[in-house]
């Protein structure tokens, strides 16, 4: 089982805490740090997710970066790939490309604002997944109004779809994993097989599962842990199903759910720290992560 952890995102007094965060991971022994992407986030500021895994990979070595996710369909497909590729190089090839389609929590103001029509993001989407690995590799590509070819081209980084069972099938034609959020150890299993077999009929390999989990370790006081829930479930769950996507407790606790996700079919979990005492959770989360190694 791989650990990672979400990076800080928003507001710029956490902006020289991107680096801070990104090395206690590594310091952690942590596989991989994550942010999220989104051009306006409806009720905080959001630094903008291509430079805050530019600022991580800086100040690392080993730690992989990874987009939790990035909305693709937001970008032209040749700028989406510019960066991915940039990325890759200046990281050392350590990128994780997760891709979603933007979900109606933030609303359509960023899509607006970059001039893409909301109802027409799943289909964009899918035809940026079709050309965008020749593209990151720098081959020449039909883009409709002739070839491209960027420059430097990079190794295409795996690719992770994110979203729930309405993303399945993308994630089964174009992904490398299927990036479901905050799910539990009983819902992956038949959700495993059925991506199994969709995958299958476009004979291709089964993807292998990343997810997430929202994580307050330590000592938290109820009312965050609340306060947590009522933000879940304004992506569309339930109170209980908010509240079993938590891992709260000890670090062995942590390690215990993270080995119920690994055995129900996940490879990788990424830990969402509740907010605040980003720095502390990162190192209760390690502490879970080294107990798994044992």
């Amino acid at each position: 089982m791989n650990v990672g952890v979400n990076l800080p995102s928003a507001g710029l007094e956490q902006a020289a805490g991107v680096a801070e965060h990104a090395r206690r991971a590594e310091d952690a022994g942590l596989e991989s740090v994550w942010v999220g992407d989104h051009l306006i986030a409806k009720d905080r500021p959001f630094l903008d997710s291509t430079l805050r895994l530019a600022a991580a990979a800086a100040v690392t070595e080993r730690v992989r970066i990874g987009f939790g996710v990035m909305v693709l369909a937001l970008r032209p497909v040749a700028w989406a790939a510019k960066q991915i590729a940039s990325l890759q190089h200046l990281s050392g090839g350590r990128v994780l490309l997760g891709v979603g389609t933007g979900g109606a929590v933030h609303g359509d103001a960023g899509w607006r604002a970059a001039g893409v029509p909301y109802a027409e993001r799943g289909a964009r989407t899918d035809a940026a997944l079709a050309v965008l690995p020749g593209l990151v590799r720098g081959e020449a590509v039909d883009l409709g109004d002739g070839e491209v070819a960027l420059s430097p081209g990079a190794p295409m980084p795996p690719v992770l779809i994110g979203g729930g069972p309405a993303a399945m099938r993308r994630a089964a034609r174009f992904g490398d994993e299927w990036y479901p959020a905050f799910s539990d150890p009983a819902r992956i299993a038949p959700a495993a097989e059925k991506l199994a077999a969709l995958a299958a009929e476009y004979g291709r390999p089964a993807p292998r599962l990343t997810v997430s989990v929202s994580v307050g370790l330590g000592d938290v006081p109820a009312e965050r842990i609340d306060a947590q829930v009522r933000g879940l479930t304004e992506y569309g769950m339930t109170e209980d199903e908010a509240r079993g996507a938590l891992v709260t407790g000890t670090p062995e606790r942590a390690a215990e759910r993270f080995a119920e996700l690994a055995e129900a079919g996940a490879h990788r979990v990424i830990a969402m720290p509740f907010p605040a005492d980003g720095l502390r959770q990162i190192e209760l989360v390690g502490e879970a992560a080294a107990l798994l190694r044992r």
